[in-house]
């Protein structure tokens, strides 16, 4: 395969890295972050009196006294390697589209076939729109890295695929021997351990047994320059996996939305733009994302009950919110609920500090324009069960408008 690139000069200017903000951290009773949540939830948040950074992120996330930003960003080659299912595959899709309108030359690895019936769903679906932009598409097993892309030579991999070493060693390995100069890899800001200090922020204790902690470790170990990205949940077009989509179900057929405990845990909820312009800033200022971890999120937390009311919002219709205890009314809240039942959210301090990024999530507005292609797919009238909530709303004895 033949990659053409182009190489601008660049100029650095070094700026005084700004100071790490004072932000509060939110002391919570441990019981809150359990599976299920009493309704006292909603009178147990407390701002705590401490507001310094913890000591372990300041111990792993230390920051120079100046960094390096790229007046005209030095072009680079960049080879994604995209999952081919779950909610990930759209960071691939969003990312490659921002480099390329930065001018960046991509290619896009996607695990699998390109003629297999998953091609035929978002974001894949969609893949025409980076090629007309100039990127390039390929499919396979990233574990034949090297034999598909063809000797093609690379400035920058992300691996947005494995979730545990031995898939990602193959890539990690392939692109040290290639002599690629900056690895990137999407983790999960699902490895932290629960807290009763939120939000999770970069350098808070992670689940030692979790894949992408090896993951971590191991490009930690192989390249110099490096980063890894934590998102948790995210929505915009080419999502394939339900989000708002499972709220907008509900609320267009005039059913119940049922929220598992107080509906007021805490979450992020992230537009996949935020991932792209985040990883984008890593790729163009590789010496300040060297080595860092980051939480790939928005800079707001929102509650359960909050995101069913801006969807409703969005939709222009009321809501109906019902509270089930998953346990007294035997279903697994995992199954029923799209987000986990507990807070779960974290801070993207290292971004913003380090970076200079800033997020551009705003739930409301963007709420909106999902719904609009809610609404333009059909999916409003789609005929759907809902097996699961009707066995909730009748052990609640709630009952269901015809």
């Amino acid at each position: 395969m033949a990659v053409s690139s182009s190489s601008l000069s660049s100029r650095t200017l070094n700026l005084a890295s700004p100071a790490i903000s004072s932000r509060p951290r939110i002391s919570l009773p441990s019981s809150l972050f359990s599976s299920s949540h009493s309704s006292s939830l909603s009178s147990s948040l407390s701002i705590s009196a401490s507001f310094g950074i913890s000591p372990v992120y300041l111990k792993t996330q230390s920051i120079a006294s100046s960094f390096t930003i790229n007046a005209s960003a030095e072009k680079k080659k960049v080879l994604i390697v995209n999952t081919n299912g779950g909610g990930h595959s759209i960071i691939g899709f969003y990312f490659a589209k921002e480099l390329l309108s930065s001018g960046h030359d991509v290619t896009v690895l996607t695990v699998g076939d390109e003629g297999s019936d998953k091609m035929k769903k978002p974001p894949f679906n969609r893949f025409s729109e980076i090629v007309s932009a100039g990127g390039k598409t390929v499919w396979g097993n990233p574990a034949d890295v090297g034999n598909i892309v063809a000797g093609a030579a690379f400035d920058v991999v992300l691996d947005n695929n494995g979730k545990d070493l031995d898939t990602v060693r193959p890539v990690v390995d392939w692109a040290k021997s290639a002599g690629v100069k900056q690895f990137l890899f999407i983790s999960s800001a699902g490895i932290y351990k629960a807290t009763v200090e939120p939000p999770h922020v970069e350098g808070d204790a992670v689940k030692a047994d979790a894949g992408h902690v090896a993951v971590e470790k191991y490009i930690g170990e192989t390249f110099s320059s490096w980063a890894s990205f934590r998102p948790q949940y995210m929505i915009g077009s080419g999502n394939n996996k339900d989000c708002e989509e499972w709220f907008f179900d509900r609320i267009v057929r005039n059913r119940p939305v049922p929220i598992p405990g107080s509906g007021m845990q805490l979450t992020n909820i992230s537009h996949a733009r935020d991932l792209s312009s985040m990883l984008t800033a890593a790729v163009e200022n590789p010496a300040a994302a060297s080595g860092k971890i980051f939480n790939c999120v928005s800079d707001r937390a929102v509650t359960l009950d909050g995101m069913a009311k801006l969807c409703a919002q969005a939709a222009g219709l009321p809501v109906e919110i019902v509270h089930y205890d998953p346990k007294a009314v035997g279903v697994d809240a995992k199954k029923a609920f799209p987000f986990r039942n507990m807070h779960f959210y974290a801070e993207p301090r290292a971004a913003k500090e380090l970076l200079g990024w800033s997020s551009s999530t705003k739930l409301p507005e963007d709420l909106k324009e999902r719904f609009e292609e809610y609404v333009k797919i059909g999916r409003d009238k789609k005929e759907m069960k809902f097996e699961l909530d009707d066995k909730i709303l009748d052990a609640l004895k709630v009952a269901v408008a015809v």
